[in-house]
């Protein structure tokens, strides 16, 4: 089984029954997008909002320092992909999943957020996840493995509520 990662946790209310773990992006940390829930215009029920530490790992592209990555970058074009390092993220935020199930979060009160790296991985696993999800929200990111998809997106989330958006100055 894998390991549940480090996070921040924040609740609007008590008894939260909807969850969004948000996912940062490459050398930040799950600290990173803390700071906007107050700013959000949530609806009054209780929301867990779940921030994870991605794992401590070099970075290829940044002379192999040692960094929090969801996976390894090894140039800019990004298309030589760690597949490796993606599936291994994408077990962890399954793990995440699992873990605000058994906390009374149905899956279809569920919503993976992320920026970057951490929306890559939140689009990745969210298309792959086997239940229905509420929704996934992946800014300034692309699809990592799209030659994949095909054969491993589930039909449950076959056409989950997805937002995705970048600036206008992001490549």
């Amino acid at each position: 089984m894998t390991e549940l990662l480090e996070a921040i946790e924040l609740e609007t209310g008590k008894n939260p029954v909807t969850s969004v773990i948000w996912l940062h992006g490459l050398g930040a940390d799950g600290h990173d997008f803390e700071a906007i829930v107050p700013e959000l215009d949530l609806p009054a029920m209780p929301i867990r909002f779940v921030f994870p530490h991605a794992p401590m790992q070099p970075v290829t592209i940044n002379a192999g320092m040692v960094m929090r990555a969801w996976y390894d970058v090894s140039d800019a074009a990004i298309r030589r992909e760690d597949e490796a390092g993606v599936r291994a993220s994408q077990a962890h935020l399954e793990a995440l999943i699992a873990r605000e199930r058994e906390r009374g979060t149905s899956a279809n009160r569920l919503l993976l957020a992320g920026f970057s790296q951490g929306g890559a991985i939140a689009l990745h696993t969210g298309l792959r996840h086997r239940e229905r999800l509420a929704g996934i929200m992946a800014l300034s990111c692309y699809l990592p493995l799209a030659d994949n998809l095909a054969a491993e997106a589930h039909p449950a989330n076959r056409d989950v509520p997805l937002f995705m958006g970048h600036g206008s100055e992001d490549p």
